[in-house]
């Protein structure tokens, strides 16, 4: 790694999209450092690996474009990295509607050889109720326990986001357990 890669990570993100303004070289590190989140979180919204590199580097083409227009406002920049990757998965949303497509990751379950089937398949019925129940939920609901799962967010800072005030996402959050968990339990899951 160069001096001056090295000199870039020791940066925080707010100096790195001011640098990323006039380097638009600098704007990869950025993308190295969230990359990850953002595609997990989008992969958990849409459920198949090559929708999710699509729209992940979607959101890093939007965000490297609106650059100039991005301005800290006391929260993290991936905050804005989320609420660009949410606007996105809206609008892919409403259009997969218009045309359902069965995704071939839904219907195959691979094996490792080394590992037993049953509890290959129990994980993966759990896993299958568990999203299944999340996806029941309305889109502030799903959105709110994908941003919560990923660790990375205060209450406030998801507030922001899902434009609500700190305590109405405690409220939400709590509510949405709640209902999750009822949703399971009615349906006969057991962890």
């Amino acid at each position: 790694m160069s001096e001056q890669n090295q000199a870039l990570e020791q940066l925080d993100d707010h100096e790195l999209v001011e640098h990323s303004r006039t380097d638009s070289s600098v704007f990869g590190v950025l993308y190295e450092r969230h990359v990850s989140r953002i595609y997990n979180y989008v992969f958990h919204r849409v459920g198949n690996v090559h929708d999710a590199e699509d729209l992940t580097s979607r959101v890093f083409y939007s965000a490297y474009s609106h650059l100039a227009s991005y301005r800290e406002q006391g929260v993290p920049f991936t905050a804005w990295l989320y609420r660009i990757a949410h606007n996105l998965l809206a609008n892919w949303h409403r259009d997969r509607s218009r045309r359902p497509v069965i995704s071939l990751d839904d219907i195959i379950l691979s094996s490792p050889a080394h590992e037993h089937p049953e509890p290959m398949a129990e994980q993966h019925e759990s896993a299958r109720q568990l999203n299944a129940a999340i996806r029941n939920l309305d889109a502030e609901r799903r959105e709110l326990v994908f941003l919560k799962a990923t660790g990375e967010f205060s209450n406030a800072e998801i507030g922001k986001i899902l434009g609500k005030s700190e305590g109405a996402i405690k409220s939400l959050y709590h509510r949405t357990l709640l209902a999750l968990r009822k949703e399971l339990e009615n349906k006969g899951f057991e962890r």
